[in-house]
C-alpha cells in the first residue's frame, strides 16, 4: 500500500464495479486518483465525493500528470488514453494486476468459481467483520448492509472476488482460496470445459505455500479438480452436503430463510441460520465459514456474522411489493444460476406464480446454452425474453433470444413471449400480475433497470 501513497493514478473505465472498488481502496491508501468512463453514474459520483477527478469520455488530455494507468479489460487497446500513456512512457496495469498489488503483504483470500463468487465474498467479509478483524475487501457487487463493494480495512486480511472469465485471476497469488464450483462458461474465451478446468488447476498452483484451498465436493467439476491437485504444501479443506471436512446436514429451506447444521470433521459446530434463501446460499455460507476458521477465527463468531448477512445487490434482491405482487431483481445469467434462483423464487412465492423477465447476456453464451436456458427457464410459470445484451460482442448471425423461445415452445416448456421492447415487456407483466405473484427481472445486462419501473408501474395501474 505504501507504494501508491501520493501517487497520481488514472483509471480507464472507472465506473465498472471492479475498477471503482480498486479506485476506492487506492483513495483510502492516499493515492491521487482520476478516472474516465463513457457514462457517469452513481458510482462515479461517489468517487468524486471521495476526492477523485472524474472525466466523461476518453481523451488523451485526461491522463495529464498521471504516473500509472489502470485499465479495465473492457477497454479497447486503441483507446486514446492508452495510446497517450504508451507514447509518453506511463506504466499501464490491468485491473487484476492492480488488485494483486493491493493484496500484497496480506493474508489474502481469493473467492473463485463459476457461480456464487460475489455472494460468497460478501458473506466471508461480513463474517470476518463479525469476528472483529476489520478486513479489506474488493467485491464485484455491493453488500446490502454496508452499501459498498470495496474498503481498506485496518487488519491484515484482504478478501477479493476472483473472476475467472479472462484468466486474469492467476496474478493474485493469494494466501487462501475458495472454489465454489466449476462449469463451462465464458465461451467467448474458453471453448471447452477442459480449458476451464485447466485454468482452475493453474489457479490452485498460485496459492502461497502454507496457505489453504476451500472447495465444494458436491460439485462434479471441483471433484475432477481435486483428483488432479498434486500440491502437498497447502491445506485442502472440503465442504458440502456429502462427506466433507465441513458438512451440511439437517437442511431446512423456508420461503425467506435457510437453516442447516454444520459439522467440522464430525464435530458439530452449530446451527447455521441465514436470512437469505436457497440451498446454494447454505453452501456459499459454509465455504465462508471454512475460510474464516482456516484463518484462525472462532466458528461461533463467524456464524453470528453469517446470520446477519442480508444479501448482495442484484442477488435475489427484493425491490418492492405492490398490492401483493413482489418484484425481485437477480444477476443470474448462466443456466445453472437461473435454475437455482427459480427454485428459490418458487419457494419464496409460496404458491403464487413466478413471472420472469430474462435478458440473455452475450451472443456467445446464448449460442452455446440455448437449450440449457430453455430448460432452466421452464421452472417459471411465465417467461418474457428481451433481446440479447451484447456487452462488448458483435452480433452472431442467427443468434437471438428468439432461439431460446423457440426451444421452449418445441419442448413444451410453458408460456414464453419474445418481447424485444423493454417498455412493452414491463407493460405485459404488469397487466397479468395478480396478488401473490413474484415478478423477477434476471440477467447481467441492463434488465436490472426495469425492476424499479415494474414497481412504479404496478403502483400506478388501476
Amino acid at each position: 500500500m505504501n507504494s501508491i501513497k501520493d501517487k497520481r493514478i488514472h483509471f480507464i473505465g472507472v465506473g465498472g464495479s471492479g475498477m471503482s472498488g480498486i479506485a476506492r481502496i487506492m483513495i483510502s491508501a492516499g493515492a491521487i486518483v482520476s478516472g474516465s468512463d463513457l457514462k457517469l453514474n452513481s458510482v462515479t459520483e461517489n468517487l468524486q465525493t471521495l476526492g477523485a477527478k472524474i472525466f466523461q469520455g476518453h481523451m488523451a488530455t485526461n491522463i495529464q500528470g498521471a504516473e500509472l494507468l489502470i485499465v479495465s479489460s473492457a477497454i479497447d487497446q486503441q483507446n486514446p488514453e492508452i495510446a497517450e500513456a504508451v507514447a509518453t512512457g506511463i506504466p499501464i496495469m490491468t485491473r487484476a494486476e492492480a488488485l494483486a498489488l493491493l493484496m500484497e503483504g496480506t493474508r489474502s483470500v481469493a473467492v473463485a468459481g463459476t457461480h456464487g463468487k460475489t455472494t460468497t465474498t460478501s458473506m466471508l467479509t461480513v463474517a470476518l467483520q463479525s469476528a472483529a478483524v476489520d478486513p479489506s475487501f474488493a467485491i464485484g457487487g455491493m453488500i446490502n448492509s454496508s452499501g459498498t463493494n470495496a474498503y481498506l480495512g485496518g487488519g491484515d486480511i484482504f478478501v477479493a472476488e476472483a473472476d475467472e472469465s479472462d484468466g486474469s485471476f492467476l496474478v493474485y497469488k493469494p494466501f487462501g482460496a475458495i472454489i465454489t464450483n466449476i462449469e463451462l462458461d465464458h465461451v467467448d474465451n474458453f471453448n471447452s470445459l477442459q480449458a476451464i478446468e485447466e485454468l482452475f488447476l493453474d489457479f490452485v498452483g498460485t496459492i502461497q505455500i502454507g496457505g489453504f484451498l476451500i472447495c465444494c465436493v458436491d460439485d462434479a467439476g471441483v471433484r475432477d479438480l481435486l483428483a488432479k491437485i498434486r500440491r502437498s504444501d497447502i491445506q485442502v479443506i472440503t465442504y458440502g452436503k456429502s462427506e466433507a471436512n465441513f458438512q451440511i446436514t439437517r437442511i431446512v429451506l423456508e420461503p425467506t430463510r435457510s437453516f442447516a447444521r454444520i459439522t467440522q470433521n464430525g464435530v458439530v459446530l452449530g446451527e447455521l441460520s441465514l436470512a437469505v434463501v436457497g440451498e446454494h446460499n447454505l453452501l456459499n455460507a459454509t465455504s465462508a465459514l471454512a475460510a474464516g476458521v482456516a484463518l484462525g477465527l472462532p466458528a461461533s463468531q463467524l456464524m453470528d456474522g453469517l446470520a446477519s448477512f442480508t444479501g448482495s445487490r442484484r442477488r435475489f434482491e427484493r425491490k418492492g411489493e405492490v398490492d401483493g405482487v413482489t418484484v425481485i431483481d437477480d444477476y443470474g445469467h448462466h443456466p445453472t444460476e437461473i435454475r437455482v434462483t427459480l427454485e428459490a423464487a418458487k419457494r419464496y412465492a409460496t404458491g403464487g406464480r413466478v413471472i420472469v423477465l430474462f435478458q440473455p447476456h452475450r451472443y456467445t453464451r446464448t449460442e452455446a446454452f440455448s437449450n440449457e436456458f430453455a430448460e432452466a427457464l421452464s421452472l417459471a410459470d411465465e417467461v418474457f425474453l428481451l433481446e440479447v445484451y451484447a456487452a462488448s460482442e458483435e452480433p452472431i448471425p442467427g443468434v437471438s433470444s428468439l432461439r431460446i423461445a423457440q426451444r421452449m415452445i418445441e419442448n413444451g416448456y410453458g408460456q414464453v413471449t419474445f418481447e424485444p421492447s423493454m417498455l412493452d415487456a414491463v407493460a405485459a407483466m404488469v397487466k397479468i400480475a395478480k396478488p401473490g405473484d413474484l415478478l423477477l427481472t434476471m440477467g447481467a445486462g441492463d434488465v436490472s433497470s426495469l425492476a424499479p419501473v415494474l414497481v412504479k408501474s404496478l403502483s400506478e395501474r388501476n
